[in-house]
């Protein structure tokens, strides 16, 4: 299926077609459940949300905001629903720490943090909150982590969704895992 129509119905459907969106979400279903179980990866094993749950819980999220949501690609609409995904992990992780209250605090380099399971939803806030701050200083720096590391895009295709270079890109990444290591390890 050629990319284009998926983001012709994409367009239909932030327009209130309800049918386009319904043609799209049968084709984008693969690839939302591919970054889901990325996200569900770096997550503790014993995490209560599934990645067909976390994919439902975005298109319900979707579905509520489609007035005024223009979808100017696929690869656009990819970056929105990541970040929907990613909120709503963040959102369960809240749930999930304000029944605990307390305990220590673990502190951990910001490549483990990244890349390897989350043990607790302290981490996933600190992640979290360090990448709204980055956000707020530099916002493309913030998007190329997020793509990368929450989007499971690749290098290329993180470029692709910012319109930049493939080294921009690179270069955007390292600056940010360096700024972001070092707000972690305060």
């Amino acid at each position: 299926m050629p990319p284009s129509d998926i983001t012709v119905w994409l367009a239909q459907w932030s327009q209130g077609d309800q049918e386009a969106f319904d043609r799209a979400s049968e084709v984008v279903y693969p690839e939302l459940r591919r970054i889901a179980d990325a996200y569900l990866k770096r997550e503790r094993t014993d995490h209560t949300l599934q990645p067909t749950a976390l994919i439902h819980e975005a298109f319900l999220r979707l579905s509520g905001q489609h007035d005024g949501l223009e979808f100017a690609s696929r690869k656009h609409f990819y970056a929105l629903a990541a970040r929907l995904m990613r909120q709503i992990l963040v959102d369960h992780a809240r749930a999930v720490n304000s029944q605990k209250r307390g305990g220590g605090v673990k502190h951990l380099p910001m490549e483990y943090a990244l890349q390897a399971p989350a043990d607790c939803a302290e981490q996933v806030l600190e992640i979290h909150d360090a990448l709204d701050e980055l956000r707020a200083l530099n916002p493309r720096k913030a998007k190329v982590v997020e793509l990368r590391y929450f989007g499971g895009l690749t290098l290329d295709e993180a470029a692709e969704v910012l319109e930049i270079s493939r080294a921009s890109a690179h270069r955007e990444e390292r600056m940010a895992m360096a700024w972001l290591t070092s707000r972690i390890s305060r």
